[in-house]
């Protein structure tokens, strides 16, 4: 017979830390191409928020993205899921449309337009996003009186941080805008409607990109010869912004989200979403997501080493510190308020820097190596065959092979041969074969985890280390399963955090697990990892 014994269970309550509420406020922060060890090379040099998080929070240097292809979409994704590509559906930035044969976004909904700017074949739904997310979770979880607010310069960064069930605005290039789709809202909220009138990226048509410390502050040179000069921003400091124009337009807007002084406009833009929201005014937990983009097109345009990225870390290092304390004063201190930091992938050297420095570098061009692939494979079967490459994906497609005259299997796997034998490619695989093949170098298991059928290639590939897949002539690219690539930071800071430098790697989809573990919820449904417990204080 069961007896309960009042004062073992009384005390047993007071042994144990109470319940707590979960933070009022909790601000997810994602830094677009932040790799590791740009961050850790940075950091002695660093003075503000960033370096502010790094030493005072839970800090774990090495989270690894466990698929083949780290790239800005499926990366977003897998932080707001906890989920690998083959869960969450979220591939690449573009797939190509098998229908088609053309490349689009990855986020495409022709039934949710664009609101506020011109119809477009960019990304505007979360409608190709499989897994639930943390936001999704939230408003669930609060029976929809939680808000989930996301913000970002991408929209396909914004989209999976809101997920389906919170509110995605992101900067459109088009515009100068910050825009929607319809699958969010019918018309955009009063706050960011004030917001978007005083027409923010317009003041700074007129102002240069100058370096923000005395020219003793950055290593190496300013002018190197493989740094794009898009936009009419030039290689060296300072750069314009005008874009080439007379006049604020789609050109200066690029050129000034391309510079880190968008960052500023990031965290104005989230100060209209805290006070026109009410973000973090009551016991209900509400989460404000900002990615900030301008660090990765800085890194695509001059890469990881040049002085405008080191530039653009001292810029992010203040807009982070501007960033938290307009949180904290949202969610009425720190004690109730969480604070999130990580990134979407990593990034390669300029393959050229690498080279002059003696290493096995070389740029690979995806365009000349699809129009050798379809010629050899024409070649060999004749007919109308075409190879597509995308990133480390080959889509197979023509008449010959659609119409069923020659073996799919066959192409896949003739295809898979011939790339392997390319001097810059370390391992091919034909989809066939993807989960039979032996793996013996680690390679294959990262790319079966960014599989999913449908959306991605036919054959898939690894190129060498130190090897960057890039159609330009000039800066560099993301998107391999290598370290530079794959390690980005991950920093905890706030309520129910213990601080501290945890030097263990872990996994990506370990973030949203912790972040719902600190809020109270369970687990987004379709999550891989674990929250990370170690760094949620006693008994959490």
């Amino acid at each position: 017979m069961f007896r309960f014994r009042a004062l073992p269970f009384l005390l047993l309550l007071i042994t144990l830390p109470a319940l707590a509420k979960p933070p009022r406020l909790t601000l997810f922060i994602t830094v677009d191409a932040l790799g590791s060890d740009l961050l850790l090379r940075t950091r002695p040099r660093l003075k503000g928020g960033l370096r502010q998080l790094t030493d005072s929070g839970a800090f774990y240097p090495y989270a690894r993205y466990d698929y083949a292809k780290p790239r800005t979409a499926p990366g977003h994704a897998t932080l707001a899921t906890g989920a690998n590509p083959w869960r969450h559906g979220i591939v690449d930035n573009r797939i190509i449309n098998r229908a088609t044969g053309k490349p689009e976004r990855v986020f495409p909904d022709p039934s949710h337009p664009v609101l506020e700017a011109p119809l477009s074949q960019e990304d505007v739904s979360p409608a190709n996003l499989l897994a639930e997310t943390v936001a999704d979770k939230l408003r669930l979880a609060t029976q929809e009186q939680g808000k989930a607010i996301a913000l970002s310069g991408k929209a396909r960064s914004a989209i999976p941080l809101a997920g389906r069930l919170g509110q995605a605005y992101w900067y459109d290039e088009t515009v100068g805008k910050f825009v929607t789709g319809t699958w969010y809202t019918k018309e955009l909220p009063g706050w960011l409607k004030t917001f978007n009138a005083a027409n923010p990226p317009d003041a700074w048509f007129s102002k240069t990109w100058e370096p923000l410390l005395p020219r003793t502050g950055y290593m190496g040179e300013d002018d190197r010869s493989y740094e794009g000069e898009f936009y009419g921003l030039g290689r060296t400091f300072p750069h314009p912004l005008t874009g080439g124009l007379t006049a604020p337009g789609p050109l200066s807007y690029s050129a000034f989200a391309i510079s880190p002084l968008s960052l500023d406009l990031m965290v104005k833009a989230a100060r209209a979403a805290i006070e026109g929201e009410n973000l973090g005014k009551d016991e209900v937990p509400d989460l404000l997501a900002v990615s900030f983009s301008a660090t990765d097109r800085v890194f695509h345009q001059y890469g990881p080493n040049s002085w405008e990225m080191q530039d653009t870390l001292y810029r992010l290092d203040k807009a982070v510190g501007d960033l938290v304390a307009l949180a904290e004063r949202a969610a009425g201190g720190r004690a109730n308020l969480l604070v999130v930091l990580t990134a979407d992938h990593g990034g390669a050297a300029v393959p050229e820097q690498w080279a002059a420095s003696g290493v096995a570098a070389e740029r690979v061009n995806p365009a000349a190596l699809s129009k050798r692939l379809t010629e050899a494979l024409r070649a060999q079967f004749g007919g109308d065959i075409t190879a597509t490459i995308e990133e480390l994906d080959v889509y197979l497609g023509g008449k010959t092979l659609e119409g069923g005259k020659v073996d799919g299997a066959a192409v896949r796997r003739a295809a898979a041969t011939w790339l392997a034998k390319q001097p810059a490619v370390t391992l091919a695989v034909a989809s066939d074969d993807l989960y039979t093949m032996p793996d013996v170098a680690g390679l294959v298991a990262p790319l079966r985890r960014g599989y999913f059928p449908g959306r991605s290639g036919d054959v898939l590939f690894v190129v060498k280390p130190f090897h960057v897949i890039s159609t330009e002539s000039v800066g560099t690219n993301h998107g391999t399963p290598y370290a530079y690539d794959q390690l980005v930071p991950l920093i905890l800071a706030g309520k129910g955090v213990r601080p501290g430098t945890y030097m263990r790697e872990i996994s990506t989809t370990d973030v949203a697990p912790t972040v719902a573990a600190a809020l109270e919820m369970g687990l987004p449904s379709s999550a891989e990892g674990e929250p990370r417990y170690e760094a949620l204080g006693a008994g959490r």
